[in-house]
């Protein structure tokens, strides 16, 4: 009786053996342990297919999507541990953790490079170790720069190492308020995340000083919400909005002709000008233009032909418009300097840069980065001293109105409506949330 025991024992072994064989890629190595056959209590099967795998993964056993979790690994095989890169950490260090030996780190890295360039991983990034937990190797690391994007390290075989991205999940969301002491609060209060602040300044670059909001404006947006796995990411783009700003009321709305899309007012004329209000994205604003100013350095009052931006060093500094570049380099009191002739009426400059990012004959276009923030010169701490001219003479910036760029086209109107009919609908819904005391 216990010989014919044993002989079932075996039997059922080698049909357990037979079955593992037909699990879907990435292929079982002879060192990876058996596959379980319960379900995994710790993390439970995942449905949805991998989009964004390799087309070798398109052929997979027709069960595979309940064998393998989202970055198309066989979970239930492994001991999985997540963690979080800290601050110098390296891929090495991450690496050396699990007991790799360098010379193995190595080829991974290199094996890998046209994949991810691990010289990129950053601290505060997520990511998970599979080991084996029969032999206690690792096996593969799973790392995630962002909350779409993966990159996942075959460990034994890096030459199978891939990336890949999670599905997003698109919804609208609307939200609106009145402002009581920031734009940023008032996001907060309404429901909504702060982060749509650098989205709202983006779409009203040209048409609303943000830094001249006052108390009484009132917003209302309809924004994409993004989810992936369940979990919110944060806003998308803004598909429609309505900024109330010192008696004027302003409407942006996203439409698409065909060349990637762009923001029309409610008649369908371009939102975008000429030239940026502002060569920051949304900061504050610490001296304007005056022809009377008490410079903190001099100790006198003398006249201040620019705007003062006050700012961290090494904030990305932007060029209002195209042009060309006349002037990049030290210059005086001026610091590192950079001037921008746009056309025959407009130029800029940018000064007390900590760096200088173009070189000067060179032809620069709207939003591309120039410089960043510094203290160079003549100045007190970290600022940028924006200065503007038309037809030679300094102005005020914030006192020009620029002509619009293209319109809607007259073949794509009918449609821009009916998209503008549909989305002032929603927004006219939108609560605004009643403005509290302000702090």
């Amino acid at each position: 009786m216990r010989h014919l025991r044993w002989l079932l024992i075996v039997f059922l072994v080698a049909l357990g053996m037979h079955t593992a064989g037909r699990l879907p890629l990435p292929e079982a190595h002879p060192s990876d342990p058996p596959a379980e056959t319960e379900p995994a209590e710790t993390e439970p099967a995942e449905t949805e297919p991998a989009e964004t795998e390799p087309a070798a993964r398109a052929a997979l056993h027709p069960d595979a999507e309940r064998r393998t979790d989202r970055f198309g690994l066989p979970f239930r095989q492994f001991d999985i541990r997540e963690g979080t890169v800290q601050r110098r950490q390296t891929f090495a260090d991450l690496l050396e953790d699990q007991g790799l030996a360098y010379r193995q780190i190595v080829e991974v890295a290199r094996a890998s490079r046209d994949v991810f360039d691990v010289r990129d991983i950053q601290a505060g990034d997520a990511f998970r170790v599979y080991t084996n937990p029969w032999l206690q190797q690792a096996r593969y690391l799973v790392y995630r720069p962002n909350a779409i994007r993966y990159v996942v390290f075959d460990l034994q075989h890096p030459e199978a190492s891939y990336a890949g991205e999670r599905p997003v999940t698109t919804s609208w969301k609307s939200a609106a308020g009145t402002i009581t002491n920031s734009l940023y609060q008032s996001l907060i209060d309404s429901g909504a995340s702060p982060e749509l602040v650098l989205e709202l300044s983006e779409v009203f670059a040209w048409q609303i000083d943000f830094f001249r909001i006052q108390r009484g404006d009132r917003f209302r947006v309809v924004y994409e919400h993004r989810s992936v796995d369940g979990r919110s990411i944060g806003p998308g783009d803004i598909v429609a909005a309505m900024f109330r700003h010192r008696g004027e009321t302003y409407y942006g709305f996203r439409f698409d002709e065909g060349n990637g899309p762009e923001y029309f007012d409610e008649n369908g004329n371009s939102l975008r000008r000429q030239l940026l209000k502002a060569p920051l994205r949304y900061s504050r604003i610490s001296s304007r233009f005056t022809n009377r100013r008490f410079h903190p350095v001099l100790k006198r009052y003398r006249p201040h032909h620019g705007t003062d931006y006050v700012a961290p060093r090494g904030t990305p500094v932007r060029s209002v418009g195209d042009g060309t570049v006349l002037y990049a380099g030290r210059k005086g009191y001026n610091g590192n300097y950079v001037k921008i002739r746009h056309n025959a009426t407009y130029t800029t400059g940018y000064l007390h840069l900590a760096r200088i990012k173009v070189q000067p004959g060179e032809t620069v276009k709207q939003g591309d980065i120039i410089g960043t923030v510094g203290s160079t010169g003549l100045s007190t701490g970290p600022h940028l001293d924006y200065r503007f001219w038309k037809n030679g003479q300094a102005v005020d910036p914030y006192s020009i109105d620029l002509p619009p760029a293209r319109p809607v086209s007259p073949q794509s109107q009918t449609a821009y409506d009916e998209v503008v009919n549909r989305l002032m609908k929603r927004l006219n819904r939108t609560t605004l949330v009643q403005p509290g005391p302000a702090s």
